[in-house]
C-alpha cells in the first residue's frame, strides 16, 4: 500500500478534479504489475497496472492493492471495478473509501457481489491525507483552501505604497521557487484588486515545471487594466466582478452580488467549475476574510529575514503551527484546521 501511495502522488497537479490513485498487483508476494492515474481524462490506476502485467493468467490468483475504492460508474473512462471483475482478481486491498456520491461504497459492493475478497482500511489515514483536496471537495462542497503569505520578522506583509517592487520582496529565491512548485500542484490561485494593481503578479509557473493554475481575480469595479500580467495568455483567468458575465478568449468575467457575502459565492462558483483546490495569495484583506470565516484548510506562512518597521500588517491566524522548517534563511510555518 505504501508503494500505491508513492505511485499515486505522481499524479499531483495532473489529475484534478479526479483523485490521485496508485495500484500495485501482487502474485505470491511478488509485484507483477503497477500503475497510477497519470492525467485527467486518461486511464485510471487499475487499468494501467493490469496493462503492465505480462502474464494475465496470473491475475486470477493475485491481490490488487489500491489507495482508493475502485470506481463503479462511467465517467471519462469505464468503471475500474468492472475491469477487476472481468480479470477475476482474487483479492482487493483498499486504503480508504471514495466519498464521491457516485461511488461511496458501490465499487466495493460490486466487487464483493462478484465473489472477490475485499479488505479496507490499510494506511487509511495516509491515503486520506494524500487526497485531502478530493475529499474536501466532495465532503464540504468547496475547494481545498490553502492560504499563503510572506511576512517580515516584525509582522508586515508589505511596505506602504508607493514602493519599488524589488524592495518589497520578503523571501529568498529558494522560497519563491517553492511557491511556484505549489502553484503547479493546485488548480487555482486567487488574489484581490489591490494585490494585482500593486504587485503586477503573473501568478504563473515560471521557476519550475508544471501547468499554471487558473488565476482568479476579485475585481468588483474592473480597476485592473487588461495589460496587467494576470491577463496574459499563459493561463486561464476568472474575474469576479459586479459588472458583467462574459467570456473573452482565456478570460471569464463572473458576476456576483457584492452587497452580499462574496466568499461563499466565489467558493460555490469554483465548486460548480470542479475546482478542487485554490491558493489564496491575496493581500491582508482578502486573506483575513477567509480566516475570519473559517474558510481555510491549510496556511503556509513564510517569515523572511527582514524588518520593514512600518507598512501593511500581516493577517492574524489564531492557531498553533503544525510544523515548520527553514528554507534558507526563511522560516516556513504550516498551520492546519
Amino acid at each position: 500500500m505504501q508503494r500505491c501511495l508513492e505511485l499515486a502522488a505522481k499524479g499531483l497537479g495532473s489529475v484534478a478534479p479526479n483523485p490521485m490513485v496508485g495500484c500495485v498487483i501482487v502474485h505470491n508476494n511478488v509485484i507483477i504489475g503497477e500503475g497510477y492515474h497519470q492525467k485527467y481524462g486518461e486511464a485510471h490506476a487499475e487499468v494501467n497496472a493490469i496493462a503492465s502485467v505480462v502474464n494475465k493468467n496470473l491475475l486470477a490468483e493475485s491481490t490488487v492493492y489500491v489507495n482508493l475504492e475502485p470506481c463503479s460508474h462511467y465517467g471519462k473512462t469505464p468503471p475500474c471495478s468492472d475491469l477487476l471483475i472481468e480479470h477475476k482478481i482474487k483479492r482487493v486491498v483498499v486504503a480508504c473509501l471514495d466519498t464521491n456520491p457516485l461511488v461511496a461504497g458501490k465499487g466495493i459492493e460490486k466487487l464483493r457481489n462478484a465473489g472477490i475478497e475485499v479488505f479496507t482500511g490499510v494506511l487509511e489515514k495516509e491515503a486520506y491525507e494524500l487526497n485531502k483536496r478530493f475529499f474536501t471537495y466532495h465532503e464540504k462542497k468547496r475547494p481545498y483552501i490553502i492560504l499563503k503569505w510572506a511576512q517580515t520578522k516584525d509582522n508586515f506583509i508589505s511596505k506602504f505604497p508607493p514602493f519599488i517592487r524589488e524592495e518589497n520582496w520578503i523571501t529568498n529565491n529558494e522560497s519563491k521557487k517553492l511557491v511556484h512548485t505549489w502553484r503547479a500542484q493546485e488548480q487555482a490561485i486567487l488574489v484581490g484588486t489591490t494585490t494585482a494593481l500593486l504587485d503586477n503578479p503573473a501568478l504563473t509557473v515560471r521557476l519550475t515545471e508544471g501547468k499554471s493554475p487558473i488565476r482568479i481575480l476579485i475585481d468588483k469595479e474592473l480597476k485592473v487594466p487588461f495589460i496587467n500580467p494576470i491577463f496574459s495568455n499563459a493561463a486561464e483567468t476568472i474575474v469576479i466582478t459586479e459588472k458583467k458575465e462574459v467570456s473573452v478568449n482565456n478570460v471569464t468575467y463572473h458576476q456576483i452580488d457584492f452587497t452580499k457575502e462574496i466568499t461563499p459565492q466565489i467558493l460555490n462558483y469554483l465548486y460548480d467549475k470542479k475546482v478542487t483546490s485554490v491558493i489564496i495569495e491575496g493581500g491582508r484583506h482578502t486573506l483575513q476574510s477567509f480566516i475570519d470565516r473559517g474558510l481555510w484548510d491549510e496556511a503556509r506562512i513564510f517569515t523572511g529575514n527582514k524588518y520593514f518597521q512600518s507598512g501593511i500588517k500581516a493577517p492574524v491566524i489564531n492557531k498553533s503551527k503544525s510544523n515548520s522548517q527553514m528554507i534558507g534563511d526563511d522560516e516556513l510555518a504550516v498551520f492546519t484546521q
